[in-house]
Formats: structure tokens, sequence, C-alpha cells
């Protein structure tokens, strides 16, 4: 019995249920709305979600962070600010 209307058509009342009704009360009209189970669906995808964002924020992050440092030794490169040579030493 899924439905309160399944419940009240059958006259089905939990035992345990018997001694909170008041006396005189016809069990054929009354009818017990239970809470559904608790769905764990939402707060797992949501879990997943706010993990997926954190990991597309870091790689742009660590994306912008490479460009930005590529183009400051471009920058400092072209200006002679910076230079990087390498020497070779002969060997005999």
């Amino acid at each position: 019995m899924q439905m309160p209307e399944d419940q009240l058509r059958a006259g089905h009342i939990p035992a345990d249920l018997y001694r909170h009704i008041p006396a005189g009360t016809d069990v054929h009209k009354v009818v017990i709305v239970q809470e559904a189970p608790r769905s764990y669906k939402g707060p797992i995808v949501l879990s997943l979600v706010i993990i997926a964002g954190s990991v597309a924020v870091l790689l742009v992050i660590a994306f912008v962070v490479q460009v930005i440092a590529g183009a400051a030794v471009a920058v400092l490169s072209a200006t002679g600010g910076l230079s990087y040579t390498i020497n070779r030493s002969k060997q005999k």
C-alpha cells in the first residue's frame, strides 16, 4: 500500500498505532501518512557538481598563471631584462 487511498480501502492500521486512536473512532476512516524515505541522490549529485566545479576552477587558474608567466618571460626577454644563455665548455 503506497497511497493513503489504498490504506483507506483496505482499512489497514498498524497494530502499534491502535493505542493512539481515540475510542469510538471508525478505523476505516483513519488514514496514516508516513514520510517518504530519504533520497540521497540530491546531496550526492550536489557533491559531485561541487567537486567538478572546484577542479575546473583550479585548472583555469593554473592555465591563467601559466599564460601570465609565459607573457612575463617574453616581455622581460624582449626588453633585455632577462636572458638565458647556455655555456658549453670545451672538453679536451
